[in-house]
């Protein structure tokens, strides 16, 4: 991930980057917690989804009120984004994926999660034109062959 996003590369800020990466970190350390979670005690994907929605929400409403920004014009297309974002992309897609967390080893639910980043790549080459450098083309194939052995692993058992 990190030749894929080359923090070192001046395309964008060094924070954000570093930010990218330190949340990938974070995604993995919450598969473990809820894989745990899950094993300890009997747990309700929509309550869990609930809880998780409720405290993002929290803290980005403080962050949108601290940080100044434009006003902001409720338009049709803002509130159709809003919709799309919060039902769809949000909390359909978590009840989803802890649905599946819940009910596939982490190893297996990791598999959609590694391949996002390769296939966002891809499809920027060829929707966008931006061909992958040296070191994004380097990633994309260090994150495939690791998927690869993950899946013949996995057949084996």
């Amino acid at each position: 991930m990190i030749l894929i996003l080359q923090p070192w590369n001046n395309n964008g800020s060094m924070l954000a980057s570093i930010l990218a990466i330190f949340s990938g970190f974070c995604w993995g350390a919450s598969v473990i917690i809820a894989k745990r979670l899950y094993l300890r005690t009997p747990t309700d994907l929509l309550s869990l989804t609930t809880w998780q929605m409720a405290m993002g929400a929290i803290a980005l409403t403080v962050i949108a009120l601290i940080i100044p920004s434009k006003p902001i014009i409720w338009h049709p297309y803002l509130w159709g984004g809003l919709l799309y974002n919060a039902v769809l992309g949000t909390a359909v897609a978590w009840v989803l994926w802890m649905f599946i967390l819940k009910h596939l080893p982490a190893s297996i639910a990791g598999l959609g999660t590694l391949a996002v980043p390769v296939c966002s790549a891809l499809l920027s080459w060829w929707l966008l034109g931006e061909r992958p450098n040296g070191p994004e083309a380097a990633g994309i194939v260090c994150v495939v062959m690791a998927l690869v052995l993950v899946s013949l692993s996995k057949r084996r058992e």
